[in-house]
């Protein structure tokens, strides 16, 4: 008679202690929650229920049971080809937001609709908004340069009335604008967030695919897809994700009152100086870097914002705490 699976409840203590991904995957839950889960769950070699993670579909379908799970959003899908996130790490993205939101009002946490994020480059996903919205129940601003990005956002939108209202998408439709055209006149935002684009050529994704599945040990043989897919305006940009953040620090200066904290991903440690030199340029009043990770991978956030203390304070007692 077979033995029953083996459950994993290993913490994964690399994730922020607000992450509901941080004891792992129940997949008995997962499956519950959404049963087309079921066929792509098998045991590994270690006897533990996994799913390939080398298999996008594989990998869709357990991010359709994570947020159906945990974020309460039906009938997440995205277009062949793009994007597929990592659920947790991007969840980990919006809880050291939050964090940094609570630093600057004296510890406290904010939630609800007062609070508005601009997302850059949301992609056909629509993650950090679905995640954002519904764990904090902020008001997101989404952007992509890409149409059909924006269309597949909407129709994640449309099928979840809960979030529908807290999210609005606007397209970008100049290649080398970053807030120009999306932040309009009179118009804040508490924070912005950005995952860029990190490689600076097509044949560097293809070779950081092939080197991620030696890593794997997946025999050998050359990996011609990427089991996360994406298209290349998410996943490369010229001058690598140094030059989008440059980019993005460079604009920033021009809506320097608009915005209480501007923040990025960084993927690479080596990206870090040219950021530090770039926000020394533009006269930033204070920056901080957070440090994250899941599992191997190793990031960090960087902010920065225009505004001194008493410019800070005045901003969260009147938008805020406005009664």
């Amino acid at each position: 008679m077979p033995s029953a699976p083996k459950q994993t409840t290993i913490e994964k203590e690399n994730l922020h202690p607000r992450n509901v991904h941080r004891r792992g995957y129940d997949f008995k839950q997962l499956i519950k929650a959404v049963p087309e889960l079921r066929p792509f769950v098998k045991l590994n070699e270690h006897g533990v229920e996994s799913i390939n993670f080398s298999d996008a579909d594989a990998v869709k379908m357990l991010n359709k049971s994570l947020l159906k799970q945990f974020y309460g959003i039906n009938d997440w899908d995205i277009p062949e080809g793009y994007l597929c996130p990592p659920i947790p790490g991007r969840a980990d993205y919006i809880h050291y937001i939050a964090d940094l939101l609570g630093e600057t009002d004296n510890g406290h946490i904010p939630t609800g609709k007062e609070i508005k994020i601009l997302d850059i480059g949301t992609g056909a996903n629509c993650i950090y908004p679905v995640i954002g919205s519904s764990v904090y129940g902020w008001q997101f601003v989404g952007t992509d340069i890409d149409p059909i990005a924006i269309t597949s956002a909407k129709r994640i939108l449309a099928a979840n009335r809960q979030i529908k209202d807290k999210v609005l998408l606007r397209q970008q439709t100049k290649k080398r604008d970053i807030f120009k055209g999306i932040i309009v006149e009179d118009e804040g935002f508490d924070v912005t967030i950005c995952n860029p684009p990190f490689h600076a050529s097509l044949q560097e994704v293809q070779l950081a695919s092939v080197n991620k599945w030696n890593k794997l040990k997946l025999g050998g043989k050359l990996q011609s897809t990427l089991n996360f897919g994406g298209q290349k305006k998410e996943l490369w940009y010229p001058g690598g994700e140094a030059a989008f953040i440059k980019l993005i620090i460079e604009e920033s200066e021009f809506f320097a009152k608009q915005c209480l904290w501007f923040t990025t991903l960084v993927s690479k440690k080596d990206t870090l100086p040219g950021v530090y030199r770039a926000l020394k340029k533009v006269n930033a009043k204070d920056v901080k870097t957070i440090n994250m990770s899941q599992g191997q991978k190793v990031s960090r956030m960087v902010a920065w914002t225009f505004l001194n203390e008493a410019e800070r304070t005045e901003w969260v007692n009147t938008w805020w705490h406005k009664k």
